[in-house]
């Protein structure tokens, strides 16, 4: 049934058609989006309408009903949840532990049909690893959602389970039955796992253990609004009851169609003949597990005749005609042994626990990720302790629990270092931020490439003919340590690498020879300082025209610097206190690294508290040199266009920018009377001195 069906006749034709296409649009694109991953529209053209349609409901209430779009999240929080009796219990299912049992249940399933074994279809598909739930829709519309409960009765989470994207409202296409009552699994994706706890962890919020226990608190959220906000997704496999009863079908014939109502179904689902066809796919399955991109932890195997199903029957709690092949846990118990530190290329600081060796999902696990110190805190553990351990897809393995009760009287508290464990310089952790960092940049080699690719690139020191891969090559033999290395680089050295003929490696030693002569605000952005980009760098210099004044500043000092607040201070201050970074930039000014000193600025610029926007192609001079002049008169160079825009310089083929200007009624410059403008300003604040 069409959600257009439920508008009220009594509303101008015009009202009802309007609402009609749009409700229709919205419903399309979500579907498209959450069930298809066949996005159509935009997320800018999709609030857009969806945006026309809440302001067409508040213009008229009529309009607004339970299946409308704009009503995912409609509900007030809850004090609790109440019980929902299932009219058909959700029970579970027996297990089979590899092929002989998979045979036995086709045999036993043989034998009540009087069939061969051979003979018989069975569906197989994914077990997923979720919260199972239930919903019921009526002539179209959903009436109720409920969780699994005991399996005959549940908690209404209604509410909800409408804020996911992936479940229907309103069913979709023109064979919608009377009665739906559809059963699938609410599923957490490993990447907005992932996203979920890495927002916890900057928020200091609870950190899910694994995406099955995230699913399912995330559904019994009392605020539905909350609930809005997790990457949940239903994914349905079963037609517990419909009506008109679909007579002599089979479950993969009922899958298909809800697939066509709207449903995400599994596109693993594969119909077999044999015991020894659903023993191949389970191991095949089970070998790709990881691949999949969500948790499952077995296959489900049905008999697919549903009329052979109501002939199979139950017993006790499971149906005769399925069973579960289970897969081995990905969460085991092992002991914590000790904790080293690595550093990454960004410097970050990570502890990495060292584990009693234990099988975890096939796999033979001795170490894993504790994160960071938060969340050593936050799981109170300690050298000695048991711990669970989850290996899931492509995640790392992590310690997710610690068993306290187990804690032996000689476990030992981990402490975090002061001192990088490969450079030895500073670590740094900045108030608020969860992640511990080396502040030895231009030396620490954990953080070499990384640094070596900031330093010659184009912002930076603009180093023609230095890629990566080259950077790679010369860091991996040894050859470059430091910044200052690259300008030891000769021709006859660099032809001896792949790819690197005697012209190539000739234009690579004139590029480093010109950079030799660059700014002191390029410099800064050069050295790699977190947190300091180019608008800083330039105001860094400008401030205190000199590389030794800047080095010299205390934190007080830098943060009177425009934009330069305490956590930058405290990143400038730290760099420079590292004995490693100072030899390093004393090497790299006797390697011939020079720049002109610049003025101090005395006062702020005749274009200080001014925002301008470059767009399009400017020909006389570079957008970067450009932004230089602007931001040497006190402007900032943003990216974007707002109200608060003092000015945009428009060059060849600016687009979207000019456009936002013109409507916003920003003052816009062509590059001629841009380039005028910045020679009269630049006059007039020389007279001014």
């Amino acid at each position: 049934m069409s959600q257009s069906d439920s508008l009220p006749s009594s509303l101008p034709a015009s009202v009802r058609e309007t609402a009609r296409a749009l409700r229709t649009a919205l419903d399309d694109a979500n579907h498209r989006y959450y069930v298809l991953d066949e996005p159509t529209l935009t997320d800018a053209d999709y609030d857009r309408q969806l945006r026309q349609l809440q302001n067409l409901e508040a213009e008229h209430p009529a309009l607004v009903t339970p299946d409308s779009p704009t009503q995912r999240v409609g509900a007030p929080p809850s004090a609790g949840f109440s019980d929902i009796q299932h009219a058909v219990p959700m029970l579970s299912l027996g297990n089979a532990f590899g092929r002989d049992e998979v045979f036995a249940f086709a045999e036993r399933v043989a034998d009540r049909l009087e069939s061969a074994a051979d003979d018989l279809a069975f569906s197989v598909e994914p077990k997923l690893d979720g919260a199972a739930v239930s919903l019921v829709y009526e002539h179209g519309r959903l009436i109720s959602g409920a969780t699994r409960g005991d399996g005959r009765t549940g908690e209404d989470i209604t509410a909800n389970l409408r804020t996911l994207r992936s479940v229907p409202l309103a069913l979709r296409g023109n064979d919608v039955p009377r009665l739906l009552e559809v059963r699938g699994e609410v599923i957490m994706r490993h990447a907005g796992f992932a996203q979920l706890n890495a927002r916890a962890r900057e928020t200091d919020s609870k950190v899910f253990a694994n995406p099955r226990n995230a699913a399912a608190g995330s559904l019994r959220q009392l605020d539905p609004a909350v609930t809005a906000t997790r990457p949940l997704e239903f994914h349905a496999y079963q037609a517990a009851r419909i009506e008109p009863d679909p007579g002599d079908a089979t479950h993969s014939e009922l899958m298909a169609r809800l697939a066509g109502l709207g449903f995400i179904t599994s596109g693993e689902l594969q119909v077999l003949y044999g015991p020894g066809a659903v023993a191949d796919y389970c191991e095949a399955l089970g070998e790709r597990r990881d691949e999949l991109g969500f948790d499952i932890d077995g296959a489900v195997i049905k008999v697919n005749h549903l009329r052979r199903q109501r002939e199979l029957g139950f017993v006790a709690r499971a149906p005769r005609w399925a069973t579960a092949w289970k897969f081995p846990a990905q969460e085991e118990i092992t002991r914590l042994e000790d904790v080293e530190f690595q550093v990454g290329r960004t410097g970050a600081v990570t502890p990495v626990a060292r584990l009693a060796p234990v099988s975890v999902a096939g796999v033979t696990v001795s170490n894993a990720t504790l994160h960071n110190a938060d969340e050593i805190a936050r799981l109170d553990v300690r050298i000695g302790d048991s711990v669970a351990i989850r290996r899931a897809g492509e995640v790392i393995p992590q310690v997710v629990r610690v068993n306290h009760d187990r804690r032996p009287d000689d476990a030992r508290e981990i402490v975090f270092p002061d001192c990088c464990p490969v450079c030895g310089s500073d670590v740094e952790r900045v108030e608020g931020e969860v992640v511990a960092r080396c502040a030895g940049g231009l030396y620490c080699p954990a953080q070499r490439k990384e640094a070596l690719k900031h330093f010659a690139g184009r912002r930076a020191l603009d180093i023609d003919g230095l890629g990566d891969k080259l950077i790679t090559q010369l860091v991996d033999n040894q050859r470059v340590e430091t910044p200052a290395d690259l300008f030891t680089l000769d021709v006859a050295y660099l032809q001896t690498l792949p790819r690197m003929a005697e012209k190539s490696s000739r234009n690579l030693v004139n590029a480093l020879d010109s950079a030799r002569s660059t700014t002191l605000a390029r410099f800064i952005y050069a050295l790699g300082i977190r947190e300091v980009g180019e608008a800083t760098a330039a105001g860094l210099a400008a401030h205190f025209g000199t590389l030794d004044a800047l080095q010299a500043a205390e934190q007080e000092a830098l943060e009177g610097v425009n934009d330069v607040g305490p956590v930058v201070a405290a990143h400038l201050h730290t760099f420079f206190r590292q004995p490693h970074n100072r030899q390093t930039i004393e090497a790299l000014r006797a390697a011939g690294v020079h720049w002109e000193e610049q003025a101090v600025a005395t006062g702020p610029g005749p274009l200080d508290g001014q925002t301008w926007v470059l767009t399009g192609t400017l020909e006389t001079l570079t957008r970067d040199e450009g932004k230089a002049r602007l931001q040497a008169l006190g402007a900032r160079v943003a990216g974007s266009v707002s109200k608060k825009t003092a000015c945009v310089v428009a060059g060849e083929a600016a687009g979207s920018k000019l456009e936002k200007a013109r409507t916003l009624g920003v003052e816009v410059l062509d590059e001629a009377e841009f380039i005028a403008r910045l020679d009269e300003t630049e006059a007039d604040d020389r007279r001014s001195e």
